[in-house]
């Protein structure tokens, strides 16, 4: 029976961490992969048999394959501190383990929740990522943010959700939404030749007509609008971004 490393990433996490941890307990190796928070991450992650690390934070695929290299076993299960494994995708991952997987990787569906309320529409409801699977075969591609896992085959699909609570506060989610933008607009930077009204301004309208109607986000009320128009609002952060770097690079030259 394949052993289990159970890996958070995290900095400043001191509202979620304790929630993550006790939803991994279970696992045979809790790490906690930290980028010196400055907060009381740490000391309450010392209340728990989690063994902490510390890198500084480059980007999330240097982050994610560093944690791989630190980690006991092959088997990996990698969380956010706003992600919780519940009971039963618990004791699904367990009966998978106990046998032979056939697959080197597995897919988690995530039941979002943002602003209190559950998100059912708005583009979320397929959401899902890969975080079960084997590191021996499998390893993150490098992008600075949306990595994704250069998988060996195609991965199954786990039947059970894991929970995620996106967003704490507003500073806090306009915070993270910022810091995605950034990173993002590094990510594309060189495959966008010229940034114009198209990236600014047609991309982002697109954006939230397919959050907000053609994924009905309408019917998330309130909380859908949001979603969407954040969404939108990220897509003309990235390019104006995007933008201005270009123009840093000219001036430069």
């Amino acid at each position: 029976m394949p052993k289990l490393s159970a890996i958070i990433i995290c900095r400043n996490e001191e509202k979620d961490i304790e929630g993550a941890i006790q939803s991994l307990l279970w696992a045979d190796e809790v790490l906690l992969v930290d980028s010196y928070s400055t907060d009381n991450t740490l000391a309450i992650a010392a209340n728990y048999p989690v063994k902490i690390l510390q890198r500084t934070f480059d980007n999330y695929s240097r982050q994610r394959n560093w944690a791989l290299e630190q980690a006991t076993h092959d088997w990996v299960l990698m969380l956010d501190a706003d992600e919780r494994i519940t009971p039963e995708l618990q004791q699904e991952i367990q009966k998978l383990l106990a046998t032979t997987p056939d697959k080197s990787a597995y897919t988690i569906y995530r039941s979002n929740f943002f602003m209190g309320k559950q998100v059912r529409y708005s583009g979320w409801q397929n959401d899902s990522v890969v975080r079960l699977f084997d590191k021996s075969r499998n390893r993150y591609s490098d992008k600075n943010v949306h990595e994704e896992l250069i998988l060996e085959s195609k991965p199954g699909k786990l039947k059970y959700k894991m929970l995620h609570y996106t967003y704490r506060s507003l500073p806090h989610y306009l915070d993270k939404w910022n810091t995605y933008s950034t990173l993002s607009a590094q990510d594309k930077f060189k495959r966008t030749k010229k940034v114009s009204l198209y990236h600014l301004m047609l991309k982002p309208a697109f954006r939230f007509f397919r959050h907000y109607i053609l994924k009905l986000g309408i019917l998330d009320g309130k909380v859908g609008f949001v979603i969407s128009y954040l969404a939108a609002s990220s897509i003309f952060m990235r390019y104006l971004k995007i933008w201005r770097m270009q123009q840093e690079n000219t001036t430069l030259k």
